[in-house]
């Protein structure tokens, strides 16, 4: 470590690491030394490891397991459905324990969106409205609105993984999602439900999700704190 340069020591620290990635030890599945150790020998602070670390598990370089350790990541590189996963399987993968704030699931009228992306009447649905988050802060409040085909009964436990929870009491998996993001700002009851304030920046998503049989099932809506997520597309030329 340089710590005349005027690259900064984040930057050094995970440089360095892409280097330990690639010796053959860590390719063959060995745990990298502890972030405590590791900033004992580069001379730097913990965080600044957890920093370098955090960045290559977000990028899939690296894989972390609470209570295991961190380790190359030799997960096939994935696109499409293929790489869509629940929320919290997503934020798992990168070492976040996704916590629940607040849990509402009850019939309602379908909103003329959620009508419209349904492909159905104005009529009474299901709605699971949550809070969600980690390390005390909430991060997003979600609403999904789900298809009557379903014929959900309002006992379904979604305090776990929700699509794990929709296939376990329908018998139905998605198949592929329609995306749309939009920059929109808190209203009165989104700031306090998401403790920010008022007119903060949020980051909206909408989806539609489709069954097998091309169907739609779920139509949600997705308000992040733009200060605390950001989404991150992979693109990939195709080559002809």
């Amino acid at each position: 470590m340089d710590h005349s340069s005027a690259l900064p020591l984040r930057a050094q620290v995970e440089a360095l690491l892409r280097g330990l990635l690639r010796q053959k030890e860590y390719q063959q599945g060995a745990l990298l030394p502890e972030e405590v150790k590791l900033a004992r020998q580069l001379g730097v602070s913990r965080g600044t490891v957890r920093a370098g670390i955090g960045k290559l598990v977000f990028e899939g370089l690296l894989e972390r397991k609470a209570g295991v350790g961190t380790r190359v990541s030799h997960q096939q590189v994935e696109s499409g459905i293929g790489a869509w996963h629940s929320f919290t399987r997503e934020m798992a993968s990168k070492g976040i324990k996704v916590e629940n704030y607040h849990l509402d699931y009850r019939r309602v009228a379908a909103s003329p969106e959620a009508a419209r992306a349904l492909q159905i009447a104005a009529t009474e649905v299901w709605r699971l409205d949550r809070v969600r988050g980690w390390e005390g802060k909430p991060v997003l409040s979600s609403s999904s609105w789900f298809h009557p085909r379903l014929c959900l009964n309002g006992t379904e436990d979604f305090a776990r993984p929700l699509y794990k929870t929709l296939e376990r009491a329908t018998g139905i998996r998605p198949r592929r999602a329609r995306e749309e993001f939009l920059a929109v700002r808190a209203d009165a009851q989104r700031a306090e439900m998401l403790q920010v304030s008022r007119n903060t920046p949020l980051l909206l998503r909408r989806h539609t999700v489709f069954d097998a049989g091309n169907r739609p099932i779920e139509f949600a809506e997705v308000h992040y704190v733009s200060s605390r997520f950001t989404v991150t597309l992979d693109l990939r030329r195709k080559v002809d």
